[in-house]
């Protein structure tokens, strides 16, 4: 069954501007319908981890990297926050379309797999960016931690948006039920997360972790945003910025293709 497009010949020109904007704003309006779900939760989240780590270690933990705990464990929390997020806009799209069989809907219109890849990537960055902005204001409000380079912040965010949400897409489209979507985000999505840097300096892991760590692109993205926020990081931005974006092509090129072969997303 023929399920995409002929889009040998199409009245849209190159690009389908019309189309890609609609599925973008498609995108972006299912999350803000239910912005206590998707912004204001992780906003919460956010700062229950950041509560519940001072409290545990308490004042007397030394400072790292030379700034306070806390300021050091602000910038990696939102960037947990953010791809988190990011993932689960495009994931749960995908897998809910699959599931409910409308996907055709998003198939049968004249979008080539590129505008489709960037449609829904679109929606995964604008909830990242806007969970950011939410979390950076609450930060600067309550511990008085404002962007160091702004500029450095808003591209980390982006790429990490970007990153999460092409291999939310990805999952999405691999996953054709519920429980394998939430095997993928337990046993590959979290433990990026959380063994990345997050809450520690990858300078204190012995040599092997070390050298790990700098192959996992979840620590540049984690280690660029604390450069940006705090003006600290264990490497480069620059570096950081070049492996973030390298990886966020490659999850694309291979999303790209199964959207472009229909892979698991025939009737």
């Amino acid at each position: 069954m023929q399920i995409t497009a002929d889009h040998s010949e199409r009245r849209f020109g190159a690009v389908n501007w019309m189309g890609l904007y609609t599925l973008a704003q498609r995108e972006t309006l299912r999350f803000l319908a239910v912005w206590t779900q998707t912004l204001l939760a992780p906003l919460v989240t956010a700062g229950l981890f950041l509560l519940i780590f001072n409290i545990a270690i308490g004042p007397g933990r030394p400072d790292v990297m030379g700034v306070p705990f806390l300021t050091f464990l602000a910038p990696g929390i939102m960037m947990m926050t953010v791809i988190q997020n990011a993932f689960a806009n495009t994931s749960s799209s995908m897998v809910i379309a699959k599931v409910q069989g409308n996907i055709v809907d998003t198939l049968m219109p004249p979008l080539s797999p590129l505008e489709i890849l960037l449609g829904y990537l679109a929606g995964g960055i604008v909830r990242g960016v806007l969970i950011a902005c939410v979390v950076a204001a609450a930060l600067a409000l309550v511990l008085g931690i404002y962007p160091q380079d702004p500029l450095i912040a808003l591209v980390f965010v982006v790429l990490g948006g970007a990153f999460m949400g092409a291999l939310g897409l990805f999952a999405g489209i691999f996953a054709n039920k519920f429980d394998q979507m939430a095997a993928i985000t337990n046993f590959i999505v979290t433990p990026l997360a959380f063994l990345s840097g997050t809450f520690y300096s990858v300078q204190a892991l012995p040599p092997i972790l070390n050298r790990l760590s700098h192959v996992n692109p979840v620590f540049y993205l984690i280690d660029g945003l604390r450069y940006g926020m705090i003006g600290v990081s264990d490497s480069s931005p620059w570096l950081g910025i070049a492996v973030c974006t390298g990886a966020t092509v490659l999850v694309g090129a291979l999303t790209w293709q199964m959207l472009r072969t229909g892979y698991r997303l025939k009737a």
